[in-house]
């Protein structure tokens, strides 16, 4: 019976029968790399013929192409089924998981998440919430692979405030006498994962009793338990799934469909090794001048003013070898991503023709802009 005090559940998590090329299995998420194909050909030559999590999912980059590889993941989640490519790792349990990357080793827990305690619109006082606003095209595609889905292949990682590392670290002191799943260089130098099976009932009820004392200090007004780090789309997919197929169920059949969980991979924002990183917006089909005249004429309307002081937001723009960084001063919003974000919904409204990405990394968006 779910829990509506903890919102996270062990499961059944399926892994490759031959681990011998775990390399070529583990793809990154399909949200990453959107305006760059290159990349995404460069991991299909990678992969060559070799059974891959590339070949179950849609790179956005691709969203253009959408019906016919949607057709072509359903076959392939299928047949990795059938023709024995993924068995059953772990049955009701989780996946304690190590990954080492450029900013160190940090810890996660696999598991799946109760989407009953998840709303992703804003304002929510869920007990899981999104970390930002979904872009309303990505979600259809996204609803659509899962509709027809044989197999979840998550990329969805949850975040929690845990100041006492009380729920997945103590795990990790003693992961030496856990049975290791897999340990393995990942692609495109994604860094090293390793992954432990935490199947034992001792371990399960440490992991629930760590995550009632957490629930338990929440404010009963606003308990935020956990927030989406990364894949809030596929998240928001997720549970727009499952409202619609909620709808056909009876009570019984509710509480235990698999449709209503998700999968995730639970991290603590207090990892040493966790990076927070900006997101940057790159707009594509405008001209950089008129949007520093409309971005001007947007403060204007708000009652700000560009000048430097020491309340100023500072808005960074880079465009065809130009940089310019606009200083606003008395913006209503708290942020200056509030202040961009709001100007950059209402322009786009304005301007069908163009498109926005959130791109990671300074120097891919110098590349992009170039």
């Amino acid at each position: 019976m779910p829990d509506s005090n903890v919102v996270l559940y062990p499961g059944e998590l399926l892994l490759p029968a031959d681990r011998s090329s775990l390399t070529e299995w583990a793809c990154v998420a399909c949200d990453q790399f959107t305006s760059q194909p290159r990349y995404w050909e460069d991991v299909r030559r990678f992969v060559g013929n070799h059974p891959s999590t590339l070949d179950l999912i849609l790179p956005e980059c691709y969203l253009n192409e959408a019906p016919q590889r949607i057709e072509r993941i359903h076959r392939a989640m299928r047949d990795d089924l059938e023709k024995g490519v993924l068995v059953p790792a772990v049955s009701n349990g989780f996946i304690l998981v190590e990954r080492n990357t450029s900013s160190g080793a940090r810890v996660g827990l696999v598991a799946l998440l109760d989407l009953e305690c998840y709303d992703p619109a804003k304002g929510s006082k869920s007990l899981v919430r999104a970390s930002e606003e979904t872009i309303a095209e990505r979600v259809p595609p996204r609803m659509t692979v899962r509709r027809g889905a044989a197999l979840e292949t998550s990329h969805v990682l949850m975040l929690m405030d845990d100041p006492m590392h009380s729920v997945i670290e103590p795990l990790f002191q003693k992961h030496d006498e856990l049975d290791c799943l897999y340990d393995f260089p990942l692609m495109m130098g994604g860094g090293h994962l390793t992954g432990y099976a935490v199947t034992d009932p001792a371990d399960i009820t440490s992991i629930y009793d760590a995550l009632h004392r957490l629930r338990a200090r929440l404010s009963p007004e606003d308990p935020l338990l956990f927030a989406v780090g990364d894949g809030n789309h596929s998240l928001a997919a997720a549970k727009a799934c499952w409202e619609e197929i909620k709808r056909g169920l009876t009570p019984e059949e509710t509480v235990v469909h698999p449709a209503r969980f998700a999968m995730v991979e639970l991290e603590n924002i207090h990892d040493d090794a966790l990076r927070m990183e900006p997101i940057h917006r790159v707009l594509f089909g405008c001209d950089g001048d008129d949007l520093l005249d409309e971005i001007a004429a947007f403060a204007a309307a708000k009652g700000a003013t560009l000048a430097a002081g020491p309340q100023a937001q500072e808005i960074a723009v880079v465009y065809e070898g130009k940089e310019v960084t606009l200083s606003i001063e008395g913006s209503p919003y708290k942020l200056a991503v509030g202040t961009l974000q709001a100007f950059l919904d209402g322009w786009l409204s304005a301007h069908p023709q163009a498109r926005l990405d959130y791109i990671h990394g300074e120097d891919t968006v110098r590349t992009l802009v170039a």
